[in-house]
């Protein structure tokens, strides 16, 4: 039997390898790590590729390839988003990503992107919120408690330093699962009947929801002063949940405006409508939050420059670890021009 060579070789994590290494590193460090990994590449920003993910709808979802590169190294994701594929005991997202050598083109990590995707959303809501939110904010209203919602809380607490959530889902039984979940956390986890009782006494207010429709989960008269918004579920076109007077009283920071005046809360406002890229205020060219009366909106759609920052993570946190396996994924005939003798070499 013909081994493959090294070059043939690509590292790839499994599921199983992924959740083994969270557990190695610890979930609250990884989400911290995956953070300072963004908010590290938010601040080279203008090195990068950018353009909005190329989508394709369908009545029950989407999927959707999510590109980027910095020149040096190229990554991709794929993503899917379907929101009833729940009702069939699948997950509403699932996805795995790639990073190759610009130089030479050759893959050198190949992972699953489910687990590490729901990683990252809440690493980036945290390092954003870390700007945005009120200093000092303690309590956050997790509004939709479903796959997302114990990374967000989590996220927020080693970054943010909350230590109070307060949980709502219009199914009491996901409510059940997420308050089980964190248990133990070191978050005092409080079950809510209502949005509205959610918001009480939270400076954060997070919202993921599911539903590919227009919905209103924020009412205008439920958003007071000096809140910051975590607007994170609507996220392709004609799926939002915010009222439209809440934008009108926020100040908007974005990831990349292109993609999200298409997909984010903000396809529901003029095409001219202002706002703020985070990597701006990140990288100091512009001011984030600016006074304890403003409410801040992240209107946040997911970007593929995120992922290629959790795809560094990993690439960067693996080495040693053996929580890989070599996938002969790349040919490699002795000789580059001769892939047809390869092949036939190969013959039993």
């Amino acid at each position: 039997m013909l081994q493959p060579s090294d070059k043939a070789l690509v590292p790839f994590v499994s599921v199983d390898d992924m959740m083994k290494l969270v557990h190695h590193i610890g979930i609250e460090p990884m989400l911290t790590g995956i953070a300072e990994y963004i908010e590290a590449d938010f601040r080279r920003w203008e090195l990068f590729d950018k353009t909005p993910r190329i989508a394709s709808h369908s009545k029950e979802g989407v999927i959707e390839l999510m590109p980027t590169s910095d020149g040096e190294v190229y990554g991709f994701k794929y993503v899917n988003g379907h929101p009833k594929n729940t009702k069939d005991g699948l997950q509403t997202v699932t996805a795995f990503g790639l990073l190759a050598d610009v130089n030479t083109g050759y893959p050198v990590l190949l992972t699953e992107m489910t687990v590490l995707t729901a990683l990252r959303t809440a690493a980036t809501s945290a390092m954003v919120a870390k700007y945005l939110a009120p200093k000092g904010s303690t309590t956050m209203a997790m509004i939709g408690n479903g796959a997302q919602s114990e990374f967000q809380s989590l996220a927020m607490k080693a970054i943010c330093g909350i230590d109070s959530v307060r949980l709502y889902d219009i199914d009491p039984a996901a409510t059940d699962k997420a308050a089980r979940n964190l248990a133990g956390m070191g978050l005092n986890v409080v079950k809510c009947t209502s949005a509205e009782a959610s918001m009480e006494g939270a400076q954060i207010i997070t919202t993921c929801t599911a539903d590919k429709q227009c919905a209103t989960i924020l009412t205008d008269n439920m958003i007071g002063s000096g809140v910051h918004i975590n607007a994170i579920g609507g996220d392709c076109p004609g799926k939002t949940e915010l009222a439209p007077a809440i934008l009108h009283r926020s100040d908007i920071f974005v990831e990349f405006p292109e993609q999200t005046r298409i997909e984010g809360e903000i396809q529901q406002m003029a095409d001219d409508h202002p706002v703020t890229e985070m990597w701006e205020v990140i990288s100091g060219k512009t001011q984030g939050r600016t006074s304890a009366e403003q409410i801040t909106l992240f209107d946040s759609v997911g970007f593929a420059i995120e992922d290629f920052s959790a795809l560094r993570y990993v690439r960067d946190h693996i080495k040693g670890t053996g929580l890989f396996i070599d996938l002969d994924l790349l040919a490699d005939p002795d000789d580059p021009r001769d892939l047809f003798g390869m092949v036939q070499r190969a013959e039993p």
